[in-house]
């Protein structure tokens, strides 16, 4: 496993890496499945090592709303684990994925003093992107939303080409529109704009930026 940039198991040594993985089991699920639910009350965590899955919530009238993207060195369910509480969200693969399930997720911080405290940081992380996404929500039109979402794509799961970066995620316009707290139509009118302006190209479940800066500006 080669865990993305920014997620949790990138801040670990690899000792713990393996102490981690001895205590769980590994398990695989296919495209478009549901791992965990919101909701759900269960006390294990899931550390992926191969693909990516969304993180969404459904709103009281059925919208769903994604809130992450998650890749290889996730970790999530962390936080029901810890505190005993409902699923707070629906985690659904993207694709083929791969990972290791913790079961007595607690025990193992409480013989692993360091990984407990980079948890604790790690979580307040999110926390702070997720205050970072409500201030977008209210000060960013749709397609500067769009833009900011691209460029995360970009920045995490771009290859870059001569035509620019090539970002291929199974991810529909469904799926961003829920991630961007837009409608499906909104957000079509919004890569409209983009591709317009040449910043970007889509594909069916890819997107070339041809221009990350001006896609930056963008954004702002």
């Amino acid at each position: 496993m080669t865990p993305e940039p920014g997620e949790f198991m990138s801040t670990l040594t690899p000792e713990e890496i393996a102490e981690l993985r001895a205590a769980g089991r590994p398990r695989r699920w296919e495209r478009g499945v549901t791992i965990m639910t919101e909701g759900d009350t269960t006390d294990w965590v899931l550390v992926l090592t191969k693909g990516r899955v969304k993180v969404s919530s459904h709103t009281t009238s059925g919208t769903e709303v994604v809130l992450a993207i998650r890749g290889p060195g996730s970790l999530l369910g962390e936080m029901g684990a810890i505190d005993g509480s409902p699923r707070s969200a629906t985690v659904t693969t993207l694709e083929p994925v791969e990972g290791f399930v913790v079961r007595d997720f607690i025990a193992f911080l409480q013989t692993h003093g360091r990984v407990a405290v980079l948890l604790m940081q790690f979580v307040v992380g999110r926390l702070r992107d997720s205050d970072r996404k409500r201030i977008e929500y209210g000060a960013f039109d749709t397609t500067g939303r769009v833009a900011t979402r691209l460029i995360e794509l970009a920045e995490r799961y771009g290859e870059k080409t001569n035509g620019g970066v090539r970002v291929a995620l199974p991810l529909s316009q469904d799926e961003l529109a829920g991630w961007t707290g837009a409608s499906r139509e909104a957000v079509s009118k919004s890569l409209r704009a983009l591709r317009d302006r040449g910043l970007i190209e889509t594909g069916r479940r890819r997107v070339v930026i041809h221009d990350l800066e001006g896609l930056r500006k963008r954004a702002r």
